[in-house]
């Protein structure tokens, strides 16, 4: 009997915790909602509904709007996310720079600092997320109480054996396990870490194209190529935490060595590094920001990249779409803007089931949320953890 019973009450607080993450999620996504839009939306009960949004109001996550005094009855009352309800902190990690921002519990960055690192250790980027943090929280009036805590983006591989650490376009030493130890022993509270391609993925979800999108696959164009993949508005991460490293799916058997050991991999192709390799560009000019100021001063030196890469990038393209079958594939990245329009404009897609007449988006769009789309969504993962729906922990432990 006793255990029935623990059983029972451990479900339901899965259930309690999925609700309200349901409820916040539809809040945040409409802006503001009154509680019968909110029960309309989320298909639960007008109790449920009440004691949630109560409960909420109460630990100071949603604020109330000014009452709607139209129509018969009680005035309805919208309600919004309280901005400083709650607080995180993040960082982005790559091979130049560590970034860092504090985001309130809309996502948005508060405060924002960014320092030169040439292929930071996770000693080195411990350091400086120490001296980075304290200053940014300051900044941003954050209340020490309500910070959730920080997320972390890299450029890394989990435990992907011989794969892990090679080439330039990962960063050495983060695949061990006690690099996240070392973030959260600097900061002093815990700390999410993720693939800057996922964490840019969240990114999207949270601030860009993925406030109307829910199945997509966010393709990250940094000095190599990685996918986020979001289901359902879930990120899916693979047994090894490694879903989405398609910068390593072969497109041309035989083709380019790449230092994963295989030939012909699609970031040898697609990426930062590929259209350095193409003109002949070397540090210190193998920079987005000097690939930018050539698109303006010389447009038709990246006319041979682009014709080479876009039928790589539509061979993979239609690969995914046959995979996961998403809405659309978003194109970002901290590559410039006009490279990935120029690229876009190129593709020429394959018949896939993404060629569905019945389509409403594109098949393939540019994100919205930009170069930070990793920041953001490192900054944004323990908010993300907080308001997202996670159904896999629901029927995990139903």
């Amino acid at each position: 009997m006793s255990t029935s019973l623990k059983i029972a009450g451990s479900n339901l607080e899965h259930v309690q915790t999925h609700n309200r993450r349901v409820v916040l999620d539809a809040i945040r996504r409409a802006g503001a909602l009154t509680r019968a839009e909110v029960a309309r939306r989320t298909h639960l009960t007008a109790q449920t509904v009440n004691n949630i949004v109560s409960a909420l109001h109460d630990a100071g996550l949603v604020s109330a709007g000014a009452p709607n005094r139209g129509g018969r009855g009680q005035p309805s009352i919208p309600y919004s996310i309280d901005p400083e309800g709650a607080w995180s902190l993040g960082f982005h990690v790559d091979h130049r720079s560590i970034s860092g921002a504090v985001v309130d519990f809309t996502g948005r960055i508060r405060g924002h600092k960014r320092i030169p690192a040439d292929q930071p250790s996770p000693k080195q980027a411990a350091d400086a997320v120490a001296r980075m943090a304290g200053p940014l929280l300051k900044r941003a009036g954050a209340v020490e109480s309500r910070i959730l805590g920080a997320g972390l983006a890299v450029p890394v591989r989990f435990n992907a054996g011989s794969i892990t650490s090679a080439g330039p376009t990962t960063l050495p030493g983060w695949d061990k396990g006690d690099a996240a130890d070392m973030i959260e022993a600097a900061l002093g509270m815990a700390v999410l870490i993720e693939n800057d391609a996922v964490a840019a993925a969240i990114g999207e979800r949270l601030n860009g194209l993925g406030r109307e999108i829910d199945s997509y696959v966010y393709l990250f164009m940094n000095d190599g190529l990685g996918a986020g993949i979001m289901i359902e508005g879930q990120p899916w991460r693979g047994t090894g935490r490694n879903a989405g490293e398609i910068g390593h799916m072969i497109v041309v058997p035989g083709g380019r060595p790449c230092p994963c050991g295989n030939q012909g991999c699609l970031e040898r192709y697609v990426s930062l590094s590929a259209v350095y390799e193409s003109l002949g560009i070397a540090p210190p000019d193998a920079t987005p920001e000097f690939i930018a100021r050539l698109e303006t001063s010389a447009p038709g030196r990246l006319d041979a990249w682009v014709k080479d890469a876009a039928p790589r990038l539509a061979q993979a393209i239609g690969i995914l779409e046959s995979a996961f079958d998403p809405q659309t594939v978003i194109l970002g990245g901290v590559a410039p803007k006009s490279v990935l329009e120029r690229l876009v404009a190129a593709l020429a897609l394959p018949v896939s089931v993404g060629s569905r007449a019945s389509r409403t988006l594109p098949r393939v769009m540019l994100g919205r949320a930009g170069p930070e789309a990793p920041l953001l969504g490192a900054a944004s993962l323990p908010i993300f953890d907080e308001v997202s729906p996670r159904f896999d922990v629901l029927l995990k432990n139903g």
